[in-house]
């Protein structure tokens, strides 16, 4: 059994976490953490989830020095938490030798210049970010096995780098036309603190950061050429629609496009390729799925990529990593 500790347990990505290890066969959880000042701390995760009622009677205890106790009794921890508290706590955890699941941006990219850029902060551990691993299992899987700290991709950049990846690892498209990418994502992205302005009552749709995106850099350095990120608010709960428009190289047709998914993911459990027709938000709601699915006339091909961003967008990509960083079978606890 694996010993695993979960900070920032009460959040909606938290919870799903919670839930997908708490029924992993090889996951032992050993606690549940939440800030020191959370409403949240000492109650159980089902007094704030209620689904979890008979379920998972866990409690959700504040950081504090007692953590400090439990870190010698765990292998991996997960750090559903902001940048800013996975930038102070990992290093803590990784000087411990215990393997590091963050699925903050703390330390997604290399580059530490972003930070303070995008982020608005100095990134003071630089041997641990040169030391990170990118946790995109379909294109990271033989280096996630070997990590100790990898660093979950963000949901829009996981959705727009499984769509895109596979035909500019070929070199399909001409990358002297900019991708442009428009993608919507639902409110619970933003996490539980809600404001007017997140309200479910108060969104209609409407884009957001433009050119400022903290997922615009991240997306660039490890698809290895520029796009144009649009990223979009809408009035539901989970899931992204992501709409990718490039203009294909002269002599590219349908087949070459096919062959290229078609060999990038053919033996991927959890990207499903659409043969005809596009994909829909309702048909990965609640799965651990990404649905990839494209439409090519002439030189243009528009891709249209669909997740949920709680699961494949962030929870269920960390256990995915997980299972590939301990040798289990990559779905395991994920699809039944």
């Amino acid at each position: 059994m694996i010993n695993v500790l979960i900070v920032g347990a009460s959040g909606y990505v938290g919870a799903e976490l919670t839930k997908y290890l708490f029924f992993h066969k090889k996951v032992n959880i050993v606690a549940l953490f939440v800030s020191k000042n959370s409403q949240d701390a000492g109650k159980k995760i089902s007094d704030v989830h209620k689904q979890f009622k008979n379920i998972i009677e866990l409690t959700l205890q504040p950081i504090c020095d007692n953590m400090l106790h439990i870190i010698n009794k765990i292998d991996a921890v997960f750090l559903a938490t902001d940048h800013i508290v996975s930038h102070t706590l990992a290093p803590i955890f990784l000087l411990k030798g215990i393997i590091v699941f963050d699925l903050s941006g703390a330390f997604r990219i290399n580059n530490h210049n972003i930070y303070k850029k995008y982020y608005h902060f100095e990134h003071k551990h630089i041997s641990w970010l040169q030391k990170s691993v990118y946790g995109l299992p379909e294109w990271n899987n033989r280096h996630i096995r070997g990590a100790q700290l990898i660093a979950i991709p963000g949901c829009y950049a996981t959705a727009v780098q499984l769509g895109l990846k596979p035909i500019v690892k070929y070199k399909l498209i001409d990358t002297k036309q900019i991708p442009i990418i428009n993608a919507t994502s639902g409110v619970s992205g933003i996490g539980r603190k809600s404001t007017l302005t997140t309200n479910v009552c108060e969104v209609s749709l409407h884009p957001y950061n433009i050119f400022t995106h903290r997922h615009q850099p991240e997306i660039v350095a490890h698809l290895g050429i520029p796009v144009i990120f649009t990223p979009h608010l809408g009035n539901f709960s989970r899931g992204i629609l992501a709409t990718i428009t490039c203009q294909l190289k002269l002599g590219i047709v349908l087949q070459d496009i096919t062959n290229a998914y078609y060999i990038a993911y053919n033996n991927k459990p959890l990207i499903r390729t659409y043969k005809s027709g596009i994909p829909s938000l309702k048909s990965v709601l609640n799965l651990p799925f990404c649905d990839i699915g494209f439409v090519v006339k002439k030189q243009h091909i528009i891709i249209v990529v669909t997740e949920d961003n709680l699961l494949k967008g962030a929870a269920t990509q960390a256990i995915q990593c997980f299972n590939i960083r301990f040798n289990f079978p990559e779905t395991q606890s994920l699809i039944k």
